[in-house]
């Protein structure tokens, strides 16, 4: 049986190829697909790690329309209340504020320069836009990589009159870690409703680094003219304490073994105006990011499904076609008293013969093309997510900040290789869509006996000749 089945396999070769062939690409291109699911799966847990555990406060715009800027107004007194939930392990507040360089530069682009008026050049010829946050590590900006951290270190809770500072301005005015610098209230600030004059000596702590991937039409929207600072330096400008000024917004940090939607529910009975304010999942601030996670397991599932679908359907017809053609030749082992299970079992092993190759092809197959189809779905997926969701930041008026940037965040890579263990879930898959297709193409023929076959092979050459 086994020498019968592989006599006949080396002595139809074309046949054998061609299966071959057909067995070699499809079990590749499943490989690939189970390999760029298990890239994506694991390139969207790390980039979730920081953020899935999270909630954030912010305005309820129907109702909260927020400063006279339009920045948030949530009360410190409400993120104090809610700090004090036992289910709360860390938690980052944010306030918003411009503030103007003493003595020093901002930087100016083109376009920014050609919307700076003469009226708008008297009011924030020096102005930076400012973040005062107890915690930059944890900050929205720098989690969703918006911002990155490349020298120095972070502001942490205690930190006074402390400054982040990106690379680019620090270069433009000849600053560096350790160095530092004045910071004046900016009167003309809308937000700055107390119309503080305060001036503040900060240092320069860190250096960080990120640019706009949209446009900016005033010089604070760039990402080079931005600080980071802590709470204390900013509500200073403002002429606040931290216990009295108002936050963009919060973002709080659950114990790892809490169901963050039970905390929610938990949160929402604390004694606070909700009418005001949304609690929001921190990974749903990143819509953008679950569309493309979702966009890129969907395609790798159509290729999965597919390759199976059409190896089962051409192995199948290949099947059949080379069964009718060994009617001849199966009604004379039925006639020497060969049992149609012993028949079946060498078809099986036909088929073992031409697929063993087969499948350890598709493994270095696979290997060789997995990370460039990964890259390129990644890259389709993403440029068409990416468009969408900066249509629909423009619409709700999200500017070309870095608020943006979270709001568009996206997969940027993904490292898709093949292991021992999806290998051995391609070949068990295909397997059995093999085995399927076998016995589909096998099993009218089995059925029917040696006259019948013979029958039936003189039909077919009569059928051939005409």
């Amino acid at each position: 049986m086994i020498k019968r089945a592989f006599a006949y396999v080396t002595r139809k070769k074309l046949k054998s190829l061609v299966i071959l062939f057909v067995v070699l690409v499809m079990t590749a291109l499943s490989l690939v697909s189970l390999s760029i699911k298990d890239a994506t799966d694991k390139a969207s847990k790390e980039t979730y790690s920081s953020i899935t555990n999270s909630f954030m406060i912010e305005i309820n715009r129907r109702v909260n329309q927020g400063t006279p800027r339009g920045s948030g107004n949530v009360r410190g007194i409400d993120i104090k209340k809610i700090t004090t939930s036992k289910d709360i392990v860390d938690h980052v507040k944010r306030i918003n504020i411009v503030a103007d360089l003493d003595n020093y530069d901002i930087i100016e682009t083109s376009r920014t320069l050609s919307n700076l008026s003469a009226d708008r050049a008297k009011k924030f010829k020096r102005s930076v836009m400012m973040t005062g946050v107890n915690n930059s590590e944890k900050e929205t900006k720098f989690v969703s990589g918006a911002y990155k951290l490349i020298s120095g270190r972070h502001i942490k809770n205690g930190d006074k009159n402390k400054i982040l500072m990106h690379k680019d301005l620090a270069a433009k005015n000849n600053l560096k870690i350790g160095d530092k610098i004045k910071l004046k209230s900016n009167i003309y600030d809308a937000d700055n409703e107390k119309g503080a004059n305060e001036t503040v000596e900060v240092e320069i702590i860190g250096l960080f680094d990120g640019h706009n991937k949209s446009g900016v039409t005033y010089s604070q929207e760039l990402y080079e003219n931005t600080l980071v600072s802590d709470i204390d330096t900013a509500v200073k400008l403002y002429g606040h304490t931290e216990e009295t000024a108002v936050y963009q917004d919060a973002s709080f940090f659950v114990k790892g073994d809490k169901n963050i939607d039970q905390v929610l529910r938990d949160i929402k009975k604390l004694d606070i105006n909700w009418q005001k304010y949304n609690l929001i999942k921190s990974s749903s601030n990143f819509p953008a990011l679950q569309k493309s996670i979702s966009g890129i397991y969907g395609i790798a599932d159509q290729l999965f499904i597919g390759s199976l679908i059409f190896a089962g359907v051409i192995v199948a017809l290949l099947l059949f076609l080379w069964m009718n053609a060994r009617r001849r030749e199966i009604a004379i082992l039925l006639a020497v008293g060969i049992s149609k299970a012993k028949i079946f079992s060498q078809f099986l092993f036909e088929l073992v013969f031409i697929t063993i190759p087969a499948f350890i092809g598709s493994y270095f197959l696979a290997g060789g093309i997995g990370k460039a189809v990964g890259n390129n779905i990644l890259k389709n997926v993403t440029s068409g997510i990416t468009k969408q969701m900066m249509k629909e930041s423009s619409s709700i008026g999200m500017g070309g900040g870095a608020e943006v940037d979270g709001f568009n965040k996206t997969l940027t890579s993904l490292d898709v290789s093949v292991n021992g263990k999806l290998f051995v879930y391609a070949v068990i898959f295909m397997l059995v869509v093999l085995c399927i297709s076998l016995l589909i193409a096998s099993i009218n023929i089995l059925r029917k006996e040696p006259k019948e076959l013979l029958s039936d092979d003189n039909w077919f050459k009569w059928l051939n000749r005409l």
